[in-house]
């Protein structure tokens, strides 16, 4: 009987996310008196044992060359076999690309039930029952999970991570892997930017821009504040901006400790891509912009008047003005 926490990495790199579920996991496991351990697939370059500074008491390393690249059904059965064998009775992922992708088929191989998206540790004062977000963010279900084995995969950034002191036993599993059906060929990738799915500061900006030309300012202003860019749909559509910076319902969904939006009206669909961010702060001339009602703060103005001083105080808290 244990918690297992699934570690997500890049490149040999763990992902801020998966720091997240570690924590979640670890505090899970201690709420319902068990040992809580993970599992990490593929080349890790980070110092694993380290990471039982998150609450981790030992953690299953399944190598092979083979699961550097994401194949949704070859971890499946890597983490479904280290849980079966771990005597696993909840698996914690994060609520990401790659959870999204693993989630339900792990669910549907260990006859789990899943709550996707989970905001809070589950009340096990009767049962095990988890908050989740619903309907992009306007509301929330509690969902009573009964069967044997539980899954749950987190929201990003909506729980805090905690560290501490400790070290994890790294154990290297000898489980069969299978041969994966996707064959990458290429892999291309943006360098030099913040993920803007793991950024904690987002700047984004929208048709009020007027065009491409404009966004120096909205680039300089990321660089100062370590923030990665985003951008509406229109103006992705427009190729203003590539598309993989497009947020909202038909984009990405993103939850930093602060959005910027400039010159973004605010429709619904944009929103629910963006609502679970922690502040949001919005510079548009309109005031009627319906983004105002979802703001924590606003700014009435236009945004190549307001933007500029923005950057001027930014430098000068700086110090480099």
């Amino acid at each position: 009987m244990s918690v297992l926490i699934f570690i997500d990495t890049a490149d040999g790199h763990i992902k801020k996310s998966s720091f997240e579920a570690l924590t979640y996991g670890a505090q899970l496991a201690k709420q319902i008196g068990t040992s809580a351990e993970a599992v990490v697939l593929g080349t890790v370059t980070d110092d694993m044992p380290s990471l039982g500074k998150y609450g981790v008491s030992k953690i299953h390393h399944v190598a092979g060359d083979v699961l550097n690249q994401l194949d949704a059904q070859v971890y499946t059965k890597a983490i479904a076999d280290v849980a079966t064998a771990a005597g696993t009775t909840v698996i914690v992922l994060s609520h990401n690309i790659t959870g999204k992708a693993i989630a339900a088929r792990l669910s549907v191989r260990l006859k789990a039930g899943l709550v996707a998206g989970a905001v809070g540790l589950p009340d096990t004062s009767n049962g095990f029952v988890v908050k989740k977000a619903v309907f992009s963010g306007k509301a929330f279900a509690y969902v009573a999970v009964n069967t044997a084995v539980k899954i749950i995969s987190i929201s990003p950034n909506s729980f805090q991570t905690v560290s501490g002191e400790g070290t994890a036993e790294v154990v290297t599993e000898n489980i069969s892997v299978d041969t994966p059906k996707v064959k990458v060929t290429a892999t291309n990738k943006i360098t030099g930017e913040v993920p803007l799915s793991e950024a904690e500061l987002v700047v984004s900006a929208g048709r009020g821009l007027k065009g491409p030309e404009n966004w120096g300012m909205i680039e300089e202003l990321a660089k100062l504040l370590g923030a990665a860019t985003a951008c509406s749909r229109p103006v992705a559509d427009a190729h203003w901006r590539p598309h993989h910076e497009h947020v909202g319902q038909t984009g990405g969904s993103i939850a930093p400790n602060l959005y910027l939006a400039i010159g973004i009206s605010g429709a619904i669909q944009h929103l629910a891509g963006v609502n679970r961010s922690k502040v949001i702060v919005v510079i548009n001339k309109d005031p009627e912009a319906p983004f105002f009602k979802a703001a924590d703060y606003g700014i009435v103005g236009d945004a190549f008047e307001v933007v500029p001083k923005l950057i001027e105080e930014v430098k000068k808290l700086k110090g480099a003005a």
